[in-house]
């Protein structure tokens, strides 16, 4: 197991790594109040699906501390920082009910962020057999335990495949305009010493093309019921490579990701950020100032590109995911 842990809780107090911060600094903030948490998420110093779900889990327990919060309201700032990603949905959703029934909502949250970890783990054992003999993997973003507390999602099975001996080699896309797989996911595969390289994200189809890739795998922010996938911005494009290729594309997800309630991803909400992530903050600048710029964080890439889903509980072909989220679902 990865010894980085995104995130963990003291009573009274949520400590985060700041992910701005990496792979220069290794900060930890630590937040005492449901509008620090909502911040800190708004913000990505905590980021990935799975990691915000439980951030939002222990926001709520933190609001729930304090004399004159409400569940609705303290509901409300949290969801309102992230609305692509379910996990955060569910994590919140998990605490308020806790609170409703009077219950101990630090366990609550607790006995979330548990099965978070435990089920990534479980996405690992699942999905190293897939690279035993597809050793070069690209992954884009970051879906490691910067992203899901430990273990990760996406580098879960790759995490598992390496220390069974499995002779790995990752393709890591930049990932523009925040560059979370150059500043994180490279930065986990070096703590682990993991073969890798960093590629920009524009150089990913030429990798494809000329036989250096024999996989895909992502994570993901949401997952409709007919395996449409919301996840990083580019997500797309790669998944569209892969297919005229013939490279399988793998999507790693914990079950808190998938929403059944949404019948296909045309419904999933796209978060649009600061325009100025594109522009740049610092060094030269990366465009006129007159210019335009457009952020969407995220995309959907329809269920035909999918090859598999690697869930907890094993690994699934889009066709069959309806009827296994029936079944498996918590």
């Amino acid at each position: 197991m990865t010894a980085v842990r995104a995130l963990w809780y003291t009573p009274g107090v949520l400590h985060v790594i700041d992910q701005r911060a990496l792979p220069g600094r290794r900060r930890v903030r630590h937040l005492r109040t449901p509008e620090a948490v909502a911040r800190a998420i708004r913000t990505l110093t905590v980021r990935g699906a799975p990691c915000i779900g439980v951030a939002g889990a222990y926001g709520m327990a933190l609001a729930s501390r304090t004399r004159g919060r409400t569940r609705a309201a303290s509901a409300r700032l949290l969801l309102a920082t992230r609305p692509t990603a379910h996990d955060l949905s569910v994590g919140v959703e998990v605490v308020r009910r806790a609170w409703v029934a009077g219950e101990e909502t630090e366990t609550a949250a607790e006995q979330y962020c548990a099965r978070v970890v435990e089920e990534c783990r479980q996405i690992g054992e699942a999905g190293a057999r897939l690279f035993a003999h597809t050793p070069r993997v690209l992954t884009h973003c970051n879906a490691g335990a910067l992203a899901t507390v430990q273990w990760g999602t996406a580098l879960a099975p790759l995490r598992v495949a390496h220390d069974r001996g499995a002779s790995l080699f990752v393709w890591v896309d930049e990932t523009r305009p925040l560059l979370q797989g150059s500043r994180l996911t490279a930065w986990e595969l070096a703590e682990e010493g993991i073969p890798h390289a960093v590629i920009v994200d524009n150089a990913a189809g030429h990798f494809m093309r000329t036989g250096a890739v024999d996989a895909v795998i992502v994570g993901a922010d949401r997952i409709a019921r007919n395996g449409d996938v919301a996840n990083k911005i580019g997500t797309y494009e790669k998944a569209v490579v892969a297919r005229e290729n013939g490279i399988p594309f793998y999507v790693a997800a914990p079950w808190s990701t998938f929403d059944p309630k949404r019948a296909n991803g045309s419904t999933i909400p796209i978060e649009e950020r600061d325009p100025e992530e594109v522009r740049g903050r610092v060094g030269p600048a990366h465009m006129p100032s007159s210019s335009a710029a457009r952020n969407p964080a995220f995309d959907v890439t329809p269920a035909r590109y999918v090859t598999a889903f690697i869930t907890p509980a094993g690994v699934v072909p889009p066709r069959r995911l309806a009827a296994w989220l029936r079944t498996h679902l918590p």
